[in-house]
């Protein structure tokens, strides 16, 4: 049962490093001008010698350094939660670390992706109107695999918790219980004897 939250503890972890990677990097989109490369990131902007940081306080730089700021942050708080839970940390037992922890990696996709999203759109529309010969780069291509990686390390915290652990007593709580139930028509916990069943 531990492979599936050293799974999500993995994904997580890579995910993580790409996030850092990425956001702190200067190679989001490169373009031609004036037959030199120019590359730039969501800090600074590099012309062929030197790089300089960027003076304008574009709303969707701000949006997409403060969305991947946050997915930083939220993934190493699930990094960490998710130690806690892999080494049976007896502090804080009033919880489920994993499942906090496979909650964070999903807040943590979710920042990432609207990041993602919000520099595509934005970058699209700007450049892909004024410049012809511009071009994503590895910067922002880590950034998506990102999305990857931390949208996959969600589905293996929440298979660790949702089967049965034949090694000690946690009790088995069906998948169908996380989902809203159709039943009850409600996300309401359910009872002691449910979880056993």
């Amino acid at each position: 049962m531990y492979s599936f939250m050293g799974g999500g503890l993995f994904c997580a972890g890579v995910g993580n490093i790409l996030l850092v990677v990425s956001t702190a990097t200067d190679y989001w989109m490169q373009y031609r001008q004036s037959s030199s490369y120019m590359h730039q990131g969501l800090w600074r902007y590099c012309v062929p010698g030197k790089c300089m940081t960027h003076t304008d306080s574009i709303a969707y730089w701000d949006a997409t350094r403060a969305f991947m700021i946050l997915a930083i942050l939220a993934c190493f708080f699930g990094i960490i939660i998710g130690v806690m839970a892999f080494i049976n940390y007896s502090s804080f037992s009033g919880f489920d670390k994993t499942f906090a922890a496979g909650i964070l990696y999903f807040i943590s996709c979710f920042f990432v992706l609207l990041a993602m999203a919000v520099y595509t759109g934005m970058t699209v529309n700007y450049y892909g109107k004024r410049y012809g010969n511009w071009r994503f780069s590895w910067s922002y291509i880590m950034g998506w695999v990102s999305v990857v990686l931390t949208f996959f390390s969600v589905p293996w915290d929440l298979l660790y918790v949702c089967l049965p652990d034949a090694w000690t007593e946690r009790p088995h709580v069906p998948l169908r219980l996380l989902i809203l139930d159709p039943v009850r028509k409600s996300f309401l916990a359910p009872s002691f004897l449910e979880l056993v069943i």
